[in-house]
Parts: C-alpha cells; structure tokens; sequence
C-alpha cells in the first residue's frame, strides 16, 4: 500500500493498494491544510486497516502497521498550502522508515483527463496561481499497453510546470483544469478547447501515477525528487523598518566581535 498526499491547492489523503484506491479524502478549501490533513491521514490509513504504527515497509499488511510507501504532491502550488503537505510526508516517512516519492501535482489533472476521455493526443493542464497567472504544463497521452486498451493510457509531461500568463499556454491546445475557467479569453484560440470545471489535484490519482510509474519501469521519467516547485519568490516581504533594525544590530555585533572572529549572525 501507498499512502498519498496532495496540498498544492485543495487538502487530499489517500490510501492505495495494487492500482485501486482503498480509501481517500479531499476538501476543496485552501486555508485550513494544517488543520485538517494530519487527521484526514489518520483517517485514511484507519479506513485501509492501517494503524499507522511500525517501521519499515515489510509492516503493511497482516499485523496493520504502515504503508510501503509515501507518495506526495510537489505542486507547484502556493508557499504555505504545499509546504504543510510535504512537512507532514517527511516526517511520516522519517517516522515509519519507508521511501518518499514526489510526483508533480498538475500531473494528478492530465491523468485524471485522459481517463475520463476528455483530452486524446497533445494537451495542457492549467491551474490558479493567483496574481492573474497560472500554473501550467504541456502533456500528451501514451498508450502503455495495447492500442485497443484505452484504460492503460498514461499523461506524459512534455514540457513544465510553469507559471506565468495564461497567454503563455500554446496556442490551440486543449486545455483542463481551473485555468480554463479562469482566463478563458487569454487561452482561447485558433483549434483551442477549453474543458472548464473546477478540476483539482487529488492525492488519489498521484498515488496512482506513483504506484504505476514503480511497477512499470517508469520511475524515473515520473517521479520527482520530494521538494516544493514554487516556481517564484514568496509574497511575503520584511519590512524596510525591520531590515534596517537587523542590519545595524548584526553590523554592531560584528564591530564589537575580537578580531578573526565572525559573529553568529554573520556565520
């Protein structure tokens, strides 16, 4: 079993075993992640007859310890949102001593489009990244079995994640996700479709690309190392009045320091 979290926009946890999911849950709220997500953990792994307890990915089964693994959004996705979801991944995988796989969150979008049979061929995925810009990244799918299996077809990023103007889209692409909803003006144009809603990622379908790309060789291709994609600084800024007071107070410390010794705020 894996166990799956996604807090790129939404909050999400899921629990998935042999390409099914067992148990999830989502909420589509932005600002209560910390809140929220440890518990919606402990709920999923409770509702797959997981106790959450154990070392080591041998203790996932009969004596209900751990999941073999831990697979988490790396977004891109806002500062504070993302980073509660791979604090709390790290420090489950540290606790339980099983690996940590990072998957890119639009990634989640593109799959979830190709199995409902919305998008064929090259395609984008576009979500909010506020400041009137989006999150985006090119796809197409590939069939991974026969021609005929249309249910073993997987999204394969061509190019992203970016952020920037929804006018940054290629032209004439079909393109998912909120940013369709969004900006449809800037991404409409020539051959260009829009598949509007209020598609989010969803830890379900990363845990599913995850266990999919291990067991058909792709790893490597798919999975990323588990670290935020922001893609841009953070909206948070010191303050003038506060930089001047941290730079006089180090600039003091330093003169008052014997010579050849650097003071800690400086080292």
């Amino acid at each position: 079993m894996f166990l799956a979290i996604d807090s790129s926009a939404g909050a999400s946890a899921a629990l998935i075993d042999d390409g099914d999911v067992v148990a999830s849950w989502s909420t589509r709220q932005t600002n209560t992640h910390a809140e929220v997500l440890a518990a919606a953990v402990e709920e999923v792994l409770a509702e797959g007859g997981l106790r959450g307890t154990g070392r080591g990915a041998g203790r996932d089964t009969a004596d209900g310890g751990v999941p073999a693994g831990v697979v988490v959004g790396v977004g891109p996705g806002p500062f504070t949102g993302l980073r509660i979801g791979l604090a709390l991944a790290q420090s489950l995988v540290c606790v339980w001593d099983v690996p940590l796989y990072g998957v890119c969150s639009l990634d989640s979008l593109a799959q979830r489009a190709i199995d409902a049979g919305v998008v064929q061929g090259k395609f984008a995925v576009a979500t909010d990244a506020r400041r009137r810009e989006v999150y985006w990244a090119s796809y197409r799918g590939v069939a991974a079995g026969s021609a005929e299996d249309a249910a073993a077809a997987y999204a394969q990023r061509r190019d992203g994640p970016h952020v920037g103007p929804a006018a940054d889209v290629p032209a004439g692409s079909v393109v998912v996700g909120q940013g369709a909803s969004l900006y449809p003006d800037e991404l409409l144009g020539p051959d260009a479709r829009l598949e509007t809603g209020t598609w989010l990622p969803e830890a379900a379908d990363l845990g599913l690309i995850a266990a999919s790309a291990l067991s058909a060789g792709r790893a490597e291709a798919v999975l990323l190392p588990p670290r935020p994609l922001y893609l841009r600084e953070s909206d948070a800024q010191v303050p003038a009045s506060m930089q001047r007071a941290t730079t006089g107070a180090q600039n003091a410390a330093q003169s008052d320091a014997p010579t050849g010794v650097q003071s800690g705020a400086q080292a």
